[in-house]
């Protein structure tokens, strides 16, 4: 959700309707120029590069990086994009630039500047402009956006973010109870991010005695081994280290350290569907207190988008769970999760997922319970930023 950010930026609504009537008189240029081209036969616009050059390069410039604020005539937002930044230009899917080349900034919560090419340009040219901008990215190193899969409520995913999240679950039955986590992703380079997570529980474990505290807060990385646009596919491995920062002696924490190791992939499917993969081990520092355990999570879901793909995401997805203590005698626990996630903002940089988890089997002490998060890509814009 986050290359894009800088197609067409936020401006104070004084200086937007300064600028407006410049960009409405470049856009009406552009326009007439492509179907004058058109119609005439000078240039019958068969490649992604002429239509950029006819259409696009009098704002964007011809190598991609915006022509001289003197040249365009008015001031660029602090959002327009160099699309040879393969640090921005590479996160966000071509759905996401479909969208604002169809209907304009506005239709991701950008600036008016950046005008709509409905009515010049037909989807097929619109698909050959996208592929002519990747080519400013000249280095293949950074995933590609369309493998930023939508984040479950359990099973990590294998994209490199900048995010943070509030993730929250509630038991829905037995003794009150919830647990928040803040969760905050940074990415780095191409293939890394770092990852900080802080829980807080709140429990009343009898009838009129409450109480919560911190939990054990944890510090991981992620790697990105491998990605390809083409399989669509995603592989990474993360390492974590979670700290006894917790009362044990309340359940707040494990009273150790624990290591934790996983492998996670992300595999794009047919009609815009995808599935999702991580397992891993972990390993405390003190198994005579808390014993070793493996697990293994699958997501699978599909993402249905209003106006003919260009606006507001819907996916339903399910999760199945599974963990095991290594030790003698313990048995899998098995869970299956339904949940929904929805972009909130019009940038899509606001998300929220609800869903419910279902102990399948030892359900004895392991309630129902359930889980919400609320999502900001913090790297497309502030928490105000994209809602209009």
């Amino acid at each position: 959700m986050r290359g894009t950010r800088r197609e067409c930026g936020d401006q104070s609504s004084s200086s937007v309707w300064g600028y407006l009537p410049v960009a409405l008189v470049f856009s009406m240029v552009w326009i007439q120029g492509i179907v004058f081209s058109q119609t005439r036969g000078r240039l019958q616009l068969r490649t992604g590069k002429e239509i950029f050059e006819a259409g696009c390069a009098a704002c964007h410039g011809h190598d991609g990086k915006g022509m001289p604020q003197t040249t365009v005539g008015f001031e660029r937002p602090s959002t327009f994009p160099d699309f040879t930044d393969c640090k921005s230009t590479s996160r966000e899917a071509d759905a996401f630039w479909s969208a604002i080349i169809h209907d304009g900034g506005p239709a991701r919560g950008f600036s008016p500047i950046m005008p709509s090419f409905r009515e010049a340009l037909n989807d097929d040219q619109i698909n050959q402009v996208i592929r002519y901008l990747r080519g400013f990215c000249t280095q293949d190193s950074w995933p590609a956006g369309e493998l930023n899969l939508p984040r479950l409520l359990v099973t990590e995913k294998a994209f490199p973010e900048d995010e943070w999240v509030l993730s929250t679950s509630v038991n829905a039955v037995g003794n009150p109870g919830l647990t928040s986590t803040f969760v905050y992703e940074k990415r780095f380079g191409a293939r890394n991010q770092i990852e900080i997570q802080a829980p807080f529980t709140f429990e009343r474990p009898a009838p009129g005695t409450w109480y919560g505290g911190a939990g054990d807060m944890s510090l991981g990385l992620k790697r990105v081994l491998a990605s390809s646009k083409r399989t669509g596919s995603v592989l990474s491995l993360f390492g974590e280290a979670n700290f006894p920062t917790g009362n044990k002696a309340r359940g707040l924490g494990t009273g150790t350290t624990v290591f934790e190791a996983f492998a996670a992939y992300g595999q794009l499917l047919p009609n815009n569907s995808f599935l999702q993969f991580q397992g891993g081990m972990e390993l405390p520092t003190k198994t005579n207190t808390t014993p070793r355990a493996v697990f293994w999570r699958t997501g699978a879901g599909t993402t249905v988008t209003q106006n003919n793909g260009l606006g507001r995401a819907w996916s339903p997805m399910m999760e199945v769970l599974a963990d095991r203590e290594l030790a003698t005698g313990r048995k899998v626990n098995w869970d299956i999760l339904p949940q929904l996630q929805v972009t909130l903002s019009k940038r899509q940089h606001i998300r929220a997922n609800i869903g419910v988890q279902i102990p399948v089997s030892n359900t004895a002490g392991r309630p129902t319970a359930v889980l919400f998060y609320l999502l900001w890509d913090f790297f497309d814009g502030g928490l105000l930023d994209g809602w209009k």
